[in-house]
């Protein structure tokens, strides 16, 4: 029998969490130079401003992601990863759906993201989820290494409001 996937907001500062960040850092490095990787750092991650959702199986931690409000009805995803063992199940997805449920519970209704042109999966699951690519936001700057992508979801139903 198949263990079943939950995903739940914990902190980031557990060993299972650490060691898929720090994947997470290796896949980029792999993928980009330091000054096109804008990860956010483990003290960060703990902020008040910060919800964080880990994807489990058992005790096994598949997958992470974390979305930063900024205070004015915006947020962004940030650390969003899949361990390389988790690949195929959509856990990507399911952390997705679940940050946009956590967006709207907080009253943040537009999500923002950067991410690396050498990520087409990425790329792909975003866009099928319905994030349209915009101009850089925030302290981004233009990189040709980056894309920017944003999401509205005034139209979407909160399922507590179901």
């Amino acid at each position: 029998m198949q263990t079943a996937l939950r995903i739940i907001q914990e902190s980031p500062r557990q060993a299972g969490v650490i060691r898929l960040l720090e994947q997470s850092n290796a896949y980029a490095a792999s993928l980009y130079p330091a000054e096109s990787n804008h990860m956010l750092p483990l003290d960060e991650i703990e902020q008040q401003n910060v919800s964080f959702f880990v994807a489990r199986a058992g005790d096994a931690i598949l997958g992470c992601a974390a979305l930063v409000g900024q205070g004015d009805g915006t947020g962004e995803i940030k650390r969003m990863f899949v361990d390389e063992v988790a690949r195929g199940l959509k856990l990507g997805k399911l952390l997705l759906a679940r940050l946009e449920e956590e967006a709207l519970r907080r009253q943040i209704h537009i999500l923002r993201l950067e991410t690396g042109i050498y990520q087409p999966e990425a790329i792909g699951l975003y866009r099928k989820a319905g994030y349209l690519e915009i101009p850089p936001f925030g302290g981004y700057t233009a990189d040709p290494l980056s894309l920017f992508m944003e999401k509205r979801l005034e139209a979407i139903t909160s399922p507590a409001s179901s």
